[in-house]
């Protein structure tokens, strides 16, 4: 007889926080939203963390470099979609390590031979308005001078005009010696006035460039999630099909973590491919999912997945539950895992952290999410409206909306992510092409998300993520309650501003 269970599948929404004491302390600006994102043991610090408990979805319509490198901006972190050819998804990723960093390897480079016409070819096809000059032409090369656009007037010059006729010579620059500090080379940049800093070693070769808008750009996001070197940190989902070809690329490419994007993670295909990156590439840091269940979560585990995600079927494009039968409500989910999670680092030592990935409607979803002991959420529809997301704008009456289409649609045709063992394409839908309401900016619409998290935690009396797990208290709620929770019985004004 299949095992049944006799306890309801819940969602988020059936829940609501009750306050604790919010101490004098406790206000939001001195909630800390850090959090670890990949296992370690307890006593000892994670090898990886966000600065806040939030990821984008492996989507198409969601997580490609643009979106990844605003996300990272913020502190959070985005998984670029592996529904692409190996080679595009590689570039994305260099595109958000190549974005910025303290100190950067240049990779717009002329020698003195080039000519003005080289020098614009470079700046359309790469933007960069800095080049450097060497002597061989390389980012290595010894450093003959520098190229901006106020070296050159298009309407003036000719394009056969020689770099070594218009550039900024050797002579005239302020340098950094290689083994300067990101923070003196700052100091430099401010004391001369300089937009760049040259870094070069003994022999004059160059090593690197420090951009004054770097140091601008790390004031006005101070949470940015950056890795050792400086650059922003970008994942990638991956699936088990072809990993064995995708992985190595995505590792040439610096990617800082990667995730295995199918909609059951339950699956000896997923062990495979966990192994394989855990056998070839140690160092290599990959999340599992996706899970509904304690065995689900012991069996990644097991396998060696650095993190877990779990849902099944709570998205908003997501119709899994619909076609398959297959899922959990989210708030069921999370519940379960966190407690098999905290029995299994009882027992081991090991912390998994685990993502809850779905059924986040309302902000403080996510919230509920982080107390029932999610470490960190992922998100689609949430990303998907923003002005940085890949997916069209368009008008549709009098307002503006973005299309939004499940990994599982006709669509995306990822039918890899759905992975039963068969060599064909999808035979039927698991997800729906969409739209969702325009939002704009990222980062304008993630802040107020922010202040709502910051907000509630303090109401819940937590300074940290961890103190909300360990204090929080849930109650569940009725159908009449919800409606108690809006704005009824009243007649609502016209917004007139």
């Amino acid at each position: 007889m299949a095992i049944i269970y006799p306890d309801v599948s819940r969602t988020f929404s059936e829940y609501l926080l009750l306050p604790n004491l919010t101490t004098k302390d406790c206000f939001p600006t001195n909630v800390n939203l850090t959090v670890p994102v990949v296992k370690y043991s307890k006593g000892t610090k994670t090898p990886m963390k966000l600065n806040i408990p939030i990821v984008s979805a492996i989507m198409q319509s969601v997580s490609n470099d643009t979106l990844a490198i605003a996300l990272a901006k913020c502190g959070g972190l985005s998984f670029i979609y592996g529904s692409q050819p190996i080679e595009n998804q590689a570039e994305m990723v260099k595109k958000v390590k190549k974005h910025k960093s303290g100190f950067v390897v240049s990779d717009s480079n002329v020698s003195v031979d080039h000519t003005l016409k080289d020098v614009v070819e470079i700046k359309e096809r790469t933007g960069h308005s800095t080049i450097a000059v060497t002597e061989n032409g390389t980012a290595n090369g010894k450093l003959l001078g520098i190229v901006t656009g106020r070296d050159y007037r298009l309407t003036r010059d000719s394009l056969d005009k020689k770099v070594a006729d218009f550039m900024t010579p050797f002579s005239k620059l302020i340098v950094g010696q290689l083994g300067i500090t990101l923070s003196e080379a700052n100091d430099l940049i401010w004391e001369y006035k300089l937009n760049s800093l040259p870094i070069i070693d003994k022999d004059q070769n160059l090593h690197y460039l420090v951009f004054r808008k770097d140091y601008d750009d790390h004031k006005q996001n101070p949470d940015q999630l950056m890795d050792p070197q400086k650059r922003l940190m970008v994942g990638a989902g991956i699936n088990t099909r072809d990993y064995s070809e995708r992985v190595p690329s995505l590792i040439d490419a610096e990617v800082d973590i990667l995730c295995v994007d199918s909609s059951d993670g339950y699956t000896e295909y997923q062990r495979d491919t966990i192994e394989y990156i855990k056998t070839n590439f140690p160092g290599v840091k990959v999340g599992g999912g996706n899970v509904v269940d304690r065995e689900g979560f012991l069996y990644l585990v097991e396998s060696g997945a650095d993190f877990v995600k779990v849902g099944i079927g709570g998205g908003s494009i997501c119709i899994t539950r619909e076609q398959k039968g297959i899922g959990r409500g989210q708030a069921s989910a999370v519940i379960e895992v966190a407690k098999a999670r905290d029995e299994y680092c009882e027992k081991t030592g090991v912390y998994i952290p685990i993502c809850s990935d779905g059924g986040i409607v309302h902000d403080y979803h996510i919230v509920l999410a982080l107390a029932m002991g999610a470490d960190f959420v992922m998100m689609g529809r949430y990303f998907a409206r923003f002005d940085e997301s890949p997916n069209k704008k368009v008008k549709r009456g009098n307002s503006y909306v973005k299309e939004y289409w499940g990994e599982g649609s006709n669509r995306a045709r990822n039918w890899q992510r759905y992975d039963l063992g068969e060599n064909s394409a999808l035979k039927f839908e698991e997800g729906v092409d969409s739209y969702v309401p325009y939002a704009g900016k990222l980062k304008d619409n993630l802040d107020v998300t922010l202040s709502k998290i910051r907000s509630t935690m303090s109401s819940c009396g937590a300074k940290s993520i961890k103190q909300l797990q360990e204090t929080a208290r849930i109650t569940l709620v009725s159908s009449t309650s919800l409606i108690e929770g809006g704005a009824h019985d009243v007649i609502l004004k016209e917004n007139e501003y």
